[in-house]
C-alpha cells in the first residue's frame, strides 16, 4: 500500500512538473515512508510513495517500467492472488521482481482492461502509455484505495489524498452542495465527489482512459455488481455454509501473504470475533499475529472484557490502547490534517490510536472485519423500516435550522439506486457503493497510512461480498436475528454466547465527554463555527445551550460543526 501522484499537462515544462510533483509526493509521504521516486517525460510525470510489504527490494519500487519500455505504471494497494496471475503469465513474460506491481502491469499489456476482473485486491492505478501518449486509472470494485483528480482545459493532476492535490497550486474551496448535504442530510457526497470545489474521486469499480488530444475524464464502469449478484441463484442453507466457508477460509488466506509482520484489530462483536476465529485456523504455523483494541476506562462502551475473552487461550498477544479524553483535541487537529473531509468521530480517533501503536512494534499490515453487516444486512435500519444512515440514533442526527437559507438552497438530497426489488438490498447496495463503506474506507485509509500501515479487509472480498447479498432476506433476518446466516456459520466457530449475541455499535463516550472532560474545548469552536458566514448564530448557540441542559441524545451533529471547523 503507498501514495501515487501524477501530472498530465500540455502547457507545464518538465522542470515545473518536477517542482510541483515533488510537493505533492511531500504531502502525502506519511504513505509511503519506505521509498519515494518519480518519473517524467515531455507531457506526463508520475510519482510515488512506497509503502514496503511484498518484495521489499529496491526493484520493485515503483514507476515501475514495463520489460519492453512502453509502460511506466503507479500503483497503490495490494494484489493478493498476484501469484495465481502470475502463473497464467509465466508463459509470455520473465519476471524480475516478486512484487504484485510487476504482475499487475504484465496482466495489463496482456488482457488490456479486461485485466481488472482477475485482481482480487484493493487498488488505484495509473499506466501511462509512452507509444500512444494515453493514460490508463482505474479504482478496485469497493473503492478500498483511493483516487482523486483535478482537470481542467490543458492539464489533470492526480493524487491518493487532496492534500496532495493543494500541494500542486489547487484552490481550496468548498463544494458548497456537498456541504449543505452533509449539514441538512449527514451524507458525504456522492461517489464521484468530494467536499471541495473542481476536486473529484474516481468513483469505485470504474475506470478511464484518456489521451493528449481529450483531457476530459469520462469515468466507466467496469465492474457491474448487479448484474452478478442477480446472476448468482439462492442457495439453501447447508450448500451456503459450506461455500461461505470455503470462500471465507480462501479470502483470510489470500491476505496472510506479505513480507512484514501482520497484526488484527478487534472488538467483541459477531465480525471482529468471526476474524478472530478464522485467523486462528488459517494462520500458517510459521506466521505470528498481535491483536489490537481500544478501550476508555468507561464500563458502559468499552468492549475489553469481551475482546479478552475472545482471545483466551489463543496465542495472540492484546495490545490494549487507551484513549483519554485530555488527548481528543491534539488528535482531532492531527485527523482534520490527515483526512481532509470529514469523518467520523470519536471512535475514529480511537481507532487511529491502533496503527499508531502497531507502527510502533514494526507491524505493517493489519486485518479487520470490515464489511459484514452490509453483505448480511446487520444494522438495525434495514428492519425497522427508518431507512436511516446512521446506526442506533432514535433521534435527527443533523441540526439543519443552523443554516442560513441561501446556503441551505445549496443541498439536494441524494437519491441512491434502486436496482432490486427486495427493499432490503436497495439499502444494502445504498451502504456498499453510496453511504457506510465509502466512508469507512476513506476514514481508515487515512487513519492507516498516517501511521505507515496497510489495513486489509478480508470480509470485503468481492466473491463473499456478492455471495452473501445474493441470498433471500430471510437468510439475513430472521426471527428478530440480525445476519441470520451468518450467526449460524458462527456458531461452530465461537459457540452461541457470541455468536447469537445482539449486534453493539462500536462507540466511545463522547456524548459524555462532550458534556463534561471537552466541554470548554468544544464550547471554544462552537462558537468559531457559529461565526461562519453560512450558519446562524443565535440558532447555533441555543442547540448547543440545549445540549448542555441535557438534551444529549445524539451527539452527532455537534460532531459535524468541530469537523468542518478542523478542516477549513
Amino acid at each position: 500500500m503507498c501514495g501515487i501522484v501524477g501530472i498530465l499537462s500540455l502547457s507545464k515544462s518538465i522542470d515545473e512538473r518536477k517542482i510541483t510533483l515533488s510537493k505533492m509526493l511531500k504531502a502525502q509521504e506519511h504513505r509511503g515512508p519506505d521509498a519515494q521516486k518519480d518519473w517524467h517525460d515531455s507531457v506526463c510525470s508520475l510519482g510515488h510513495n512506497r509503502l514496503s510489504i511484498i518484495d521489499l527490494s529496491e526493484e520493485a519500487n515503483q514507476p515501475m517500467h514495463s520489460h519492453c519500455g512502453r509502460y511506466v505504471v503507479v500503483f497503490n494497494g495490494e494484489i493478493y492472488n498476484y501469484i495465481e496471475i502470475k502463473k497464467e503469465l509465466q508463459n509470455h513474460f520473465v519476471f524480475k521482481t516478486q512484487s504484485d506491481t510487476e504482475v499487475l502491469l504484465a496482466a495489463y499489456i496482456r488482457w488490456g482492461k479486461a485485466f481488472l476482473e482477475k485482481l482480487n485486491g484493493m487498488f488505484a492505478i495509473a499506466i501511462w502509455d509512452k507509444h500512444e501518449q494515453k493514460l490508463f486509472i482505474a479504482r478496485d470494485r469497493f473503492g478500498v484505495k483511493p483516487f482523486y483528480y483535478y482537470q481542467n482545459d490543458d492539464q489533470i493532476i492526480f493524487a491518493s489524498e487532496i492534500k496532495s492535490i493543494w500541494a500542486a497550486g489547487i484552490s481550496k474551496n468548498k463544494n458548497k452542495k456537498v456541504w449543505a448535504n452533509y449539514l441538512s442530510f449527514g451524507t458525504y457526497g456522492l461517489p464521484h465527489e468530494t467536499f471541495w470545489e473542481n476536486i473529484f474521486q474516481l468513483p469505485a469499480a470504474h475506470y478511464a482512459e484518456f489521451s493528449l488530444l481529450d483531457f476530459n475524464i469520462k469515468p466507466q464502469k467496469w465492474y457491474d455488481f448487479v448484474s452478478r449478484v442477480n446472476s448468482i441463484e439462492p442457495l439453501n442453507v447447508v450448500t451456503l455454509k459450506e461455500q461461505y466457508t470455503e470462500l471465507l477460509n480462501d479470502a483470510i488466506q489470500l491476505r496472510f501473504r506479505a513480507d512484514v509482520p501482520l497484526g488484527m484489530n478487534v472488538s467483541g462483536g459477531l465480525d471482529s470475533s468471526t476474524l478472530i476465529a478464522l485467523i486462528h485456523k488459517n494462520l500458517p504455523s510459521n506466521q505470528k499475529i498481535e491483536a489490537f483494541t481500544f478501550y476508555c476506562n468507561d464500563s458502559n462502551y468499552d468492549e475489553l472484557p469481551w475482546v479478552e475473552a475472545l482471545l483466551q487461550n489463543k496465542p495472540y498477544h492484546l495490545n490494549k490502547v487507551l484513549l483519554k479524553s485530555e488527548d481528543v483535541p491534539h488528535l482531532i487537529s492531527e485527523l482534520s490534517l490527515n483526512q481532509d473531509e470529514p469523518f467520523g468521530g470519536f471512535p475514529t480517533i480511537a481507532y487511529s490510536l491502533l496503527f499508531k501503536e502497531a507502527r510502533k512494534k514494526g507491524i505493517k499490515v493489519l486485518l479487520d472485519g470490515q464489511g459484514m453487516d452490509e453483505a448480511w444486512a446487520g444494522y438495525d435500519y434495514y428492519h425497522n423500516n427508518s431507512n436511516n444512515i446512521i446506526q442506533g440514533l432514535n433521534s435527527s442526527p443533523v441540526k439543519p435550522e443552523v443554516l442560513l437559507q441561501e446556503f441551505s438552497a445549496f443541498a439536494e438530497k441524494e437519491i441512491y439506486e434502486k436496482p432490486f426489488e427486495s427493499n432490503m438490498k436497495n439499502m444494502q447496495y445504498r451502504d456498499i457503493f453510496y453511504t457506510k463503506i465509502p466512508r469507512a474506507l476513506r476514514f481508515n485509509d487515512r487513519i492507516s497510512m498516517l501511521h505507515g500501515t496497510e489495513l486489509r479487509e478480508p470480509f470485503l472480498d468481492f466473491r463473499l461480498v456478492e455471495l452473501a447479498f445474493a441470498q433471500e432476506d430471510s437468510m439475513k433476518f430472521e426471527n428478530g436475528n440480525t445476519k441470520w446466516m451468518l450467526r449460524q456459520l458462527s456458531q461452530n466457530l465461537l459457540g452461541n454466547n457470541i455468536a447469537l449475541a445482539p449486534k453493539r455499535a462500536l462507540q466511545t463516550p463522547q456524548r459524555e465527554w462532550i458534556a463534561n472532560e471537552l466541554n470548554t474545548y468544544f464550547s471554544d469552536k462552537i462558537s468559531q463555527f457559529s461565526k461562519l458566514d453560512f450558519v446562524e448564530e443565535s440558532k447555533v448557540n441555543q442547540i448547543w445551550k440545549e445540549y448542555n441542559n441535557g438534551n444529549q441524545d445524539n451527539s452527532f451533529y455537534l460532531w459535524q460543526w468541530i469537523n468542518l471547523i478542523s478542516i477549513l
